[in-house]
């Protein structure tokens, strides 16, 4: 479950904003044209035609323009492979063992990263930041708001998320080249199983503890894995080939785990199944070359040809492999090779939010949800259209300069000005 507090601190949010006469795309719910989006606290109160704006409210005029949510990257490491900073401010793989569940990805993002200035000129308001693929087992990933916070602790939507896996050529490379296990695919899917046989022993050895009232002796990487068990957290499978999916698969269904693919280059080419699973697909990143073996069957058009089967899909940039702020052109290009234009919406907002259990705060213009919203100068689903204002939980944290052609961001020193 994500938790239900705020995560910008309410000394620094107008207590009531209305976004008024714009194109008001809920996602959730037909479009609403001279739409306003009423925000309290921080959080969404209405949305409609016919909202009364309360007296002394903040009035932000999108007459003209396109209201949507803020979009969801689900699949970041924006703040642990910072911009330009090389290996001093790259913390996303801890390969040091292949298995580090207990690692968090919180206790490495840097939030002044360039790249959530970013994320915010592309509209994207939240972010699922995880650790990356060089591990069969990553560690622990963090939702959080791109920007807004004193520190990161002030952003965060849920540090409950996901474990990130991987599998396929990343590990095998990294432990190959040590000469030592895992190697080959065998041996990927085996550090899996091993660790979730372990992490049931010792969850049956720590109910049996509480049960006594005994001591137990917490063991971080165990206990991660065993609230992966309990449902806690999602299993974020890094995998392209179509059988290292049917792996992912076959192991979430022998331990009972929720899985999400993450990537699915090949996950076309097993549709079907994943549908008939109900497994969803964050697919991406879409702009990249076939930079190895796994991914020389990669086509933006496999997006389109999953969502036909009927599997739901998110999508992502993998940021830094792609620019976080052109997760919406990744969607353009999806909607041009036949991916519809409701499921491309869906892909960069409610989906996400769903797959991940951050439903109850972000990826919908609906009342209760987290005032983050996005005015942008026409329909992002065309290659013209620029975000001229963002709003996280009710404040403006970035505006488009016309006069200057540059955006804006409100930083540190202007947010917590006393």
């Amino acid at each position: 479950m994500t938790a239900r507090s705020s995560s910008v601190p309410s000394a620094t949010r107008p207590a009531v904003v209305a976004i008024t006469g714009g194109r008001v795309v809920p996602v959730v719910g037909d479009p609403i044209e001279g739409g306003t989006v009423l925000v309290v606290d921080g959080r969404i109160a209405q949305v409609g035609a016919d909202v009364v704006v309360p007296e002394g409210a903040r009035v932000v005029d999108a007459t003209g323009r396109w209201v949507l949510p803020g979009f969801v990257e689900a699949h970041g490491h924006v703040g642990i492979d910072e911009e330009a900073q090389g290996w001093a401010g790259d913390d996303t793989n801890e390969m040091t063992s292949p298995n580090t569940a207990g690692v968090r990805a919180i206790d490495a993002v840097n939030i002044d990263d360039e790249g959530f200035r970013d994320a915010l000129a592309g509209g994207v308001t939240s972010v699922v930041v995880k650790p990356g693929s060089g591990n069969p087992i990553g560690g622990q990933s963090v939702a959080l708001k791109s920007w807004g916070g004193r520190t990161i602790d002030e952003q965060v939507i849920s540090a409950a998320v996901s474990v990130k896996s991987a599998l396929g050529e990343n590990p095998k490379r990294v432990y190959g080249d040590r000469k030592q296990t895992p190697s080959t695919r065998l041996g990927v899917a085996f550090v899996l199983r091993e660790a979730f046989t372990k992490a049931q022993h010792y969850r049956a050895a720590r109910a049996a503890a509480e049960a006594k009232g005994e001591p137990f002796a917490v063991d971080l990487t165990l206990d991660t894995l065993a609230r992966v068990l309990d449902g806690e957290l999602v299993w974020d499978q890094h995998t392209h080939r179509h059988d290292d999916i049917a792996t992912a698969v076959r192991l979430s269904e022998e331990f009972g785990y929720r899985l999400v693919v993450n990537h699915g280059t090949e996950a076309h080419k097993i549709a079907d199944v994943l549908a008939e699973k109900q497994i969803p697909v964050i697919f991406g990143p879409m702009l990249t070359s076939r930079s190895k073996v796994e991914l020389r069957d990669r086509a933006i058009v496999n997006l389109a040809t999953l969502a036909a089967a009927g599997v739901r899909v998110a999508i992502t940039t993998d940021h830094p492999v792609v620019p976080i702020n052109l997760l919406v052109l990744q969607a353009v290009l999806a909607v041009r090779d036949g991916l519809p234009r409701q499921t491309a919406l869906e892909a960069l907002t409610v989906n996400p939010a769903s797959f991940l259990g951050l439903d109850e705060r972000i990826g919908a213009l609906t009342p209760g949800r987290d005032g983050d919203v996005v005015i942008w100068s026409d329909d992002p689903l065309t290659t013209d259209a620029r975000v001229e204002h963002v709003l996280i939980e009710g404040r403006t944290v970035y505006t488009w300069d016309a006069a200057e052609r540059r955006g804006h961001v409100v930083e540190r020193a202007e947010r917590f000005a006393r």
